[in-house]
């Protein structure tokens, strides 16, 4: 497993600084108090969820009876829809409807750091299957424990990010965040392909001896 593509493809898809709008919107209202656990709140949920997804995603697919090969197509799908939708700056809109159908399904008492700040915006399904699928490539404890590492990374990534959210938007405008979205949703383009590519190939070797 190469050991640094998993964290570019977390930073892609998380993406802290594309979130900071939605954060701005969602904390406009709150003391310095509140907006500072919103922020602990978010990071602390985005690495659990990331650390969750690499020690137990590999069980927990397998349990539904899911191949990874066909997880791996699957994945790679999401992460190509997510690059997609970066490239063409539709995240934000997309997700603002979503936020309208979740904000009415949660109870009162629901913190919004962790629904839907940080889960769908953050750590959606497409953040869950990258985890899941470089998981399987370790081969070593230790490559599962730089995996759970790359969550604390993630987590801090975003804890920076929203404390420094009013900063950020000042210096980069709204033109910069948008930049910013569609340079990781190039990247985010090529992880997604590579990853497909590789579930295609498990589930059908004949294309293998094909392109040989």
């Amino acid at each position: 497993m190469d050991i640094y593509k998993p964290l570019v493809a977390l930073l892609a898809v998380v993406n802290p600084i594309g979130v900071i709008p939605f954060f701005i919107h969602f904390t406009q209202g709150f003391n310095r108090e509140q907006r500072q656990r919103t922020i602990r709140i978010s990071a602390f949920t985005a690495f659990l969820v990331i650390a969750v997804s690499a020690l137990a995603g590999l069980q927990i697919i397998e349990f539904f009876g899911i191949t990874l090969a066909s997880f791996q197509v699957g994945g790679g799908m999401l992460l190509l829809i997510s690059a997609l939708q970066m490239l063409n700056a539709k995240q934000a809109e997309s997700s603002a409807e979503d936020l309208t159908d979740a904000n009415s399904k949660i109870d009162a008492g629901s913190s919004i750091a962790v629904v839907p700040l940080t889960i769908p915006l953050l750590t959606g399904p497409a953040t869950i299957s990258t985890m899941v699928i470089y998981a399987e490539k370790t081969r070593h404890w230790w490559e599962v424990l730089v995996l759970v590492g790359y969550g604390v990374v993630i987590g801090l990534s975003v804890w920076v990010a929203f404390s420094l959210s009013g900063r950020i938007a000042r210096v980069l405008g709204k033109t910069g965040i948008n930049v910013m979205t569609r340079l990781m949703g190039l990247i985010l383009a090529a992880l997604g392909v590579e990853i497909m590519a590789d579930g295609l190939l498990k589930l059908f070797p004949v294309l293998a001896s094909t392109l040989r």
